[in-house]
């Protein structure tokens, strides 16, 4: 086994360091994965300028990235599903697999999880990783590293339209233009929405999810109330059946709420403030449903069918390439608004290595 496993480290807010970490040893039921491809999420910047999110603090130097794919270069003595060679999308959160969530179907909320790059949890911007074989989902030889990797914000998505409803015929307003707000205009348009509005503070990424095949664009300002945003909204598609929230932000939430309509179904998936302040009453009276979302929850399987069937193009939303050894220059891209980065894709392994159909 090579002896090169160079790796991303968070000491602190804003000390990211590459050093050498030791080749991890696997248990029966894991797999030794060779790391190809790690996308920046906009968490792993969150930590890396604050240090922390939510309840989730940095106390101890944490290895980052989780967006991930890989290939087998060993496997647990107890690993069925998969062989050397293989290469595979990595789902970054592990379970418990036997509370009572893990039993219910609800592993996302297992209190016990250990999710990549989230503290105290190491993530997998390495050159070798070890991860629970059966949460490493094999790819088709058409379906690129790149994509593999990008099945993890793709499955944000995937859950944040199953948990609106969205459906044949559905009317969904999408409150941010971001990879998340992109990835569910994808899904959306996948399972059957007819009409779809993304809004943004930024025209580029607006023009982004026209191209991806939003039925409507708004540019919003920040001078714009939420009444203002409601009325905008009803201009263009009247009262939306579906809202889903991707920027965290009380305003947009406020927004998003307002301009959906009675009996509809606002989802929040954007993380903002620990508490913020919404207009409930006008939500309780006309039963608009808010729901949250958290990561997702079997839904890694629908994610990679919908790329390996070419029902959603996520290649699109990577707009740059950069190796391990540039990951500095990687993160700085990611949280540079003016390099109109959406998703940035960190190279473990020389681009296209592992890739039989070239990205």
């Amino acid at each position: 086994m090579a002896k090169d496993n160079l790796t991303a480290v968070l000491y602190g807010i804003e000390d990211l360091r590459l050093e050498q970490r030791p080749v991890p040893v696997i248990a029966d039921d894991e797999v030794l994965l060779a790391m190809d491809s790690v996308g920046i999420c906009g968490s792993d910047v969150h930590y890396l300028e604050k240090g922390g999110i939510g309840d989730f603090i940095l106390t101890k130097p944490m290895i980052i990235g989780h967006e991930a794919a890989g290939v087998v270069a060993k496997v647990g003595k107890n690993v069925k599903n998969l062989v050397v060679g293989d290469r595979v999308a990595i789902e970054p959160g592990v379970p418990c697999r036997i509370c009572d969530h893990c039993k219910q179907g609800q592993y996302n909320l297992c209190a016990d999880m250990v999710f990549c790059a989230t503290p105290p949890y190491d993530g997998n911007l390495t050159r070798y990783f070890k991860h629970a074989a059966d949460f490493c989902y094999k790819l088709p030889n058409h379906v690129t590293m790149e994509e593999g990797a990008l099945l993890e914000p793709l499955s944000v998505g995937v859950h944040a339209c199953r948990r609106a409803g969205v459906g044949l015929g559905s009317k969904v307003l999408i409150l941010g233009a971001g990879p998340i707000g992109l990835v569910t205009l994808l899904v959306a348009q996948s399972m059957g929405a007819s009409t779809i509005l993304v809004a943004d503070l930024t025209q580029q990424r607006l023009d982004v999810a026209k191209e991806l095949g939003a039925t409507h664009t708004l540019l919003l300002t920040t001078q714009m109330s939420a009444e203002q945003v409601r009325d905008r909204v009803r201009q263009i598609i009247g009262e939306a059946d579906k809202c889903i929230e991707c920027c965290g932000a009380e305003s947009t939430t406020k927004a998003g709420i307002l301009a959906t309509r009675s009996g509809g179904v606002v989802v929040v998936v954007g993380m903002g403030a620990p508490e913020v302040k919404l207009p409930l009453i006008n939500a309780l009276s006309r039963e608009v449903d808010i729901r949250g979302v958290f990561r997702y929850c079997n839904d890694y399987p629908a994610a990679l069918a919908l790329v390996a069937s070419g029902k959603v193009n996520v290649k699109r939303l990577v707009t740059h390439h950069f190796d391990i050894t540039e990951t500095a220059k990687a993160f700085d891209t990611a949280r540079s608004r003016a390099s109109g980065a959406i998703k940035v894709m960190i190279h473990v392994q020389p681009k296209d290595a592992n890739n039989p159909v070239k990205f």
